[in-house]
């Protein structure tokens, strides 16, 4: 034996509030659908018939529209029955004439009021009946008292207790202006226009400054800033169009900002994600589409291979606009730059045309200045570069007086593309400043000064045992530096792993040993003392061992923190250790050197 389901319509309204729908405001959007639909399907057998939806607000609020109505029929059909639409061809698929595909608009209204008339008369003939709506669940259908001289549908709501301010007619007016404010089909409430025949970006204007300027201050209307730029969208296999308008300041590339999206020119949502790539946060947009899909509640876009593809033109065409900006207005692009440049550096790591427009465009910190990589490559075809801005400062004034370029690697995105700089350029090499290419173009100590020094750096290697750190004695410019300390990529690994070990069981231990294996002197850290310093020579010519032992000390640390190096337990105890050493040695008269 078959039953039916028995729907509770309360709990239907209350499952449509609380987890369909973001709030009340959008019952208007549905009635407005609603008309429009009906507008639609009524053109579509009468090309020449009236088009208009008028609202009006006063004790009750009326929604009137020249649509094509319901005969008594359709309206036990459609109107009472959960989940039935007209708006499907023959095959039971959405039509694509219409904005509604989901028939529960109409429930909507359920939101604000506990009964809902639709009073109604259909363009293929019949009489004007009268379907009324209970929130309860049931519904009456009756002849109308009086005849609609016109085809078309009124909708009537009053108010349900403490929703009045919902229904009043300043917040009808704003609602119908959100929604409706771009719709085809005239729009009034209480008598005043609030919709407008065209798109603003597909309005003839009489030059392209006239335009841009109108454009311009379209933006300013609808994001509350006057746009840097306003770049033009097109992606024909979604039906868009509509306008990027580019922030004048930046902002926070992990808030990825919301876009004002309509379909078939009814507003979908004013702050519509995942329209636009991770890496164009610096475009506010606003679009009208016919082929992509809503989500249930229509109010932000469904993630399908479309949406996908429409991404990644926008993408393209917000690409297009940076690579014809360098190319034609190079001073504006510099402004762009300044204001945008982790975005573009974002997409340079995966796109080549955008490489080339940094390549030539972005000016990164070296140490000959602010420049460009392709102003760097002219001079230093090897592109050497430190991981961090720290590294950057301990190293750039020294790498320079050896005659190495280098560029801070320090900054987002940078090191990728620099990386990726073989791309424009194969004679190019990219690596990571090596300790290794400073040393060798150092100076070492003659024959006679390496045997001095011999006992000396016994000493200094002993004192940093612990700190497994080499001593090389130097000479390099800038004389003002007094030591480097210097840590390979090995050496760093290195120095983790036996970190690991230390604080890792037995077990453990025995795990990390095997696969941290043995490596090299060579990767140990270096401490490099400058003999060009005045300060290095007279520590090295100390005759009292303790004394030069502390100056070797207090040179570590100093190196240390110069270079902005981590500081471990055993190296805050050297750097004590030689502080109070050397204050001891101050205040004790007759003793020294």
């Amino acid at each position: 034996m078959e039953h039916t389901f028995q729907v509770d319509l309360r709990g239907v309204v209350d499952l449509l509030s609380r987890h369909l729908y973001t709030g009340p405001r959008v019952y208007v959007r549905e009635l407005l659908q609603n008309a429009v639909d009906a507008i639609a399907a009524r053109r579509l057998v009468d090309p020449d018939a009236p088009a208009a939806v008028a609202v009006v607000a006063g004790e009750v609020l009326e929604v009137h529209d020249s649509g094509i109505g319901l005969t008594e029929d359709e309206v036990h059909e459609l109107l009472a029955t959960i989940g039935r639409s007209s708006k499907r061809d023959d095959f039971g698929f959405a039509r694509h004439e219409f904005l509604g595909q989901f028939g529960i608009g109409l429930l909507s209204c359920f939101l604000v009021a506990d009964q809902v008339r639709v009073t109604t008369r259909s363009a293929k003939g019949g009489p004007t009946v009268v379907w009324t709506g209970f929130a309860d669940g049931h519904y009456t259908v009756t002849p109308a008292d009086n005849e609609r001289p016109q085809p078309g549908t009124t909708v009537t709501l009053a108010p349900r207790r403490g929703m009045e301010y919902w229904l009043g007619a300043p917040v009808v007016t704003e609602l119908a202006t959100a929604f409706g404010g771009l719709l085809p089909v005239p729009v009034t409430v209480n008598g005043q226009v609030v919709s407008e025949d065209e798109l603003p970006w597909q309005r003839p204007y009489g030059t392209p400054h006239d335009r841009t300027a109108a454009l311009r201050a379209y933006g300013e209307s609808l994001f509350g800033f006057t746009p840097f730029d306003a770049i033009d969208l097109r992606v024909p296999q979604a039906g868009l169009s509509g306008v990027a308008f580019v922030l004048p300041v930046a902002v926070n590339p992990t808030e990825r900002g919301g876009h004002r999206v309509y379909l078939r020119r009814m507003l979908l949502g004013q702050n519509v994600q995942d329209l636009l790539p991770e890496w164009a946060f610096f475009v506010r947009c606003v679009v009208d589409t016919s082929e992509l899909r809503p989500t249930a509640s229509r109010e932000s876009l469904y993630d399908d291979d479309l949406l996908a593809d429409t991404r990644d033109a926008i993408g393209a065409q917000l690409r297009d606009w940076l690579v014809a900006l360098s190319a034609t207005q190079p001073q504006r692009l510099q402004q762009f730059l300044q204001v945008h440049h982790l975005g573009v550096k974002a997409l340079a790591v995966h796109d080549d045309a955008m490489l080339g427009v940094v390549d030539r465009w972005w000016h990164m910190e070296t140490n000959l200045g602010p420049r460009t990589l392709a102003e760097f490559r002219r001079t230093n075809p090897t592109i050497r570069y430190t991981v961090t801005a720290a590294e950057f400062r301990e190293l750039a004034a020294v790498a320079a007086a050896q005659g190495i370029g280098l560029v801070n690697g320090g900054y987002t995105y940078d090191i990728e593309i620099m990386k990726r700089v073989p791309r424009l350029d194969p004679a190019v090499r990219v690596q990571h400043l090596e300790p290794a290419d400073l040393t060798t173009s150092f100076a070492p100590p003659d024959p006679v000064t390496a045997q001095r020094l011999r006992p000396f750096v016994a000493l200094a290697e002993n004192l940093l045992g612990r700190q497994r750190c080499a001593v090389l004695p130097r000479t390099f410019d800038p004389p003002g530096v007094p030591a480097l300390y210097l840590v390979s990529r090995a050496a760093v690994h290195a120095g983790e792993m036996s970190a690991a070990r230390e604080s890792a069981g037995d077990l453990w231990s025995g795990v990390l040993a095997n696969v941290d294996g043995p490596h090299p002197a060579d990767d140990r850290p270096q401490l490099v003392l400058n003999l060009a310093n005045p300060v290095v020579r007279r520590i090295t010519e100390l005759p009292d061992a303790n004394l030069a032992g502390l100056g070797v000390q207090a040179l570590y640390g100093q190196a240390l923190l110069q270079g902005q190096h981590p500081l471990h337990a055993e190296d805050s105890a050297v750097l004590n250790q030689a502080l109070l050493g050397l204050l001891d040695w101050t205040i004790r008269p007759g003793e020294g050197a």
